[in-house]
């Protein structure tokens, strides 16, 4: 395996390239957890791994609970299965919360803060009601907890949820609500740390690899020795490859059939292929970028990649009827390149339901 190889074989394993899942929720279960703060773009990552899947298709699944939004992993929204919500919000929550803890502080949001904020959110959704931030915000005002501050409200709706009491309700409209979680995941399984250590430590490296233990402590928000013990777990599954002095893990697998190039993808911003990583050399040369920071930067972005490589960001803007993508590469395309650009773009159009228009930024 060398360098060039990397990125070619995390496409696959992400399958985004290869065979794709059949319904959006396999996706799910098979990144573990896909970053979603921005929901719109979370979908696309879905519909780029399943077949046929369209933005309504993703939607109805959500509405209906078969795919869940919460804060996990980090101190950001994440999509997870609703099987597997309890055991990743136990073994991760806690980092998030030492992530949190100065704003707790600075917001003087202390434990009996927090456990009196817990038992009015749970009050105000029981009986299967779905309640939106501002109606959540309403219900702690009413019960004498200070909401002045919208961070200081946003912080224990967060809280609510990385203690497994509320999680993502169906939308209202373009409003998210919240729902109790044993609500709406009531067969959610429960494991113990060291299996919940176990299985995420497997699931990322089979669905992510060719990894580093660091690109795992990275996406997971886990403690190096954390990351380290649960590689440790299951380095009997695994194969590992040093490139360039570091240590690559993957699952075992059929080897690849490099298809036709140029293939081009144009994937969401925080999508797995880029935000599951912290180190970035094989996915691009940063002599290509004009500055450090607008390489780092790239990897939260709307990316285009030609043959595993992130040669450019795209923008969307939707119009009456269409939506205009603004592409942005960092290099000149060839003509081969452009007709590949222009296939993923109208993958993405039948995604949406509608037609594109490519622009030149």
């Amino acid at each position: 395996m060398t360098t060039l190889d990397i990125p070619y074989i995390r496409l696959h394993t992400q399958r985004i390239a290869g065979t794709p899942f059949k319904r959006p929720e396999d996706a799910v279960t098979w990144l573990d957890a896909v970053q979603a703060q921005d929901y719109a773009g979370a979908k696309w990552a879905l519909g780029l791994r399943t077949e046929g899947a369209t933005d309504a298709d993703i939607d109805r699944a959500f509405n209906d609970g078969t795919i869940l939004r919460t804060h996990v992993l980090r101190p950001t929204w994440h999509f997870v299965m609703p099987a597997d919500i309890r055991w990743m919000l136990e073994l991760t929550s806690p980092r998030v919360h030492s992530f949190n803890a100065y704003y707790y502080r600075k917001l003087q949001l202390d434990d009996a803060t927090f456990a009196r904020s817990d038992e009015v959110l749970a009050k105000a959704l029981e009986g299967g009601k779905y309640l939106t931030r501002t109606e959540l915000a309403s219900a702690l005002k009413q019960a004498g907890i200070d909401t002045q501050e919208l961070l200081r409200v946003g912080l224990m709706i967060m809280h609510a949820e990385l203690e497994g009491v509320i999680c993502s309700g169906p939308r209202r409209g373009k409003q998210f609500t919240y729902a109790l979680l044993e609500e709406r995941a009531p067969t959610a399984i429960k494991l113990g740390r060291n299996e919940a250590l176990g299985e995420l430590s497997r699931r990322y490296f089979v669905a992510h690899g060719p990894a580093t233990v660091q690109d795992y402590k990275w996406w997971s928000g886990l403690s190096a020795a954390d990351a380290k013990a649960g590689l440790e777990m299951v380095r009997p599954q695994l194969m590992s490859e040093v490139v360039d002095d570091r240590t690559y893990w993957y699952a075992e697998g059929k080897p690849y059939t490099k298809g036709s190039s140029p293939t081009a993808y144009l994937l969401p911003n925080y999508d797995d292929y880029s935000i599951g990583y912290t180190n970035h050399d094989a996915t691009f040369e940063a002599s290509q970028v004009e500055s450090h920071d607008r390489a780092t930067s790239l990897i939260f972005a709307h990316t285009i990649v030609i043959d595993g490589q992130i040669v450019g960001s795209w923008k969307r803007i939707f119009g009456k009827g269409s939506v205009v993508i603004t592409l942005k590469p960092f290099k000149l395309l060839s003509d081969a390149e452009s007709r590949a650009v222009g296939a993923a773009a109208d993958k993405y159009g039948e995604f949406l339901g509608m037609p594109v228009v490519l622009a030149e930024g």
